[in-house]
């Protein structure tokens, strides 16, 4: 069964390939991507690779936590799923943070 992990602190120069090439030295990558901003097309500094079974996942996390790449430790972990009905956060005209929901995402329930 394939296994999806994290791969953050990642140099904002590290491509797909670069990533795909790491990992493969334990084990076999069905997928590597390095997260893009849609806007600019740079990339966040994390991504996310899938290797095909959970032993050589576990391999992975094991051998490439703290890895130098690119001169920074990069940080391995099992990929957590994104909750259900989860709301993506983005920046509002003004330059500030807004949430999906109509109210902003800042009413708890007080008076308004």
């Amino acid at each position: 069964m394939a296994k999806k992990l994290y791969v953050g602190n990642l140099s904002y120069d590290t491509t797909d390939d670069e990533l795909n090439r790491l990992f493969s030295q334990c084990g076999q990558v069905s997928s590597a991507k390095v997260i893009k901003d849609k806007e600019t097309g740079r990339s966040k500094g994390f991504g996310f690779v899938e290797m095909t079974n959970n032993d050589e996942a576990t391999h992975a996390i094991e051998r490439m936590q703290g890895y130098d790449l690119k001169g920074r430790p990069i940080k391995v972990d099992e990929a957590q799923e994104k909750p259900e009905g989860a709301v993506r956060r983005r920046e509002d005209h003004s330059g500030g943070m807004r949430s999906g929901n109509r109210d902003g995402g800042g009413n708890r329930g007080g008076r308004r």
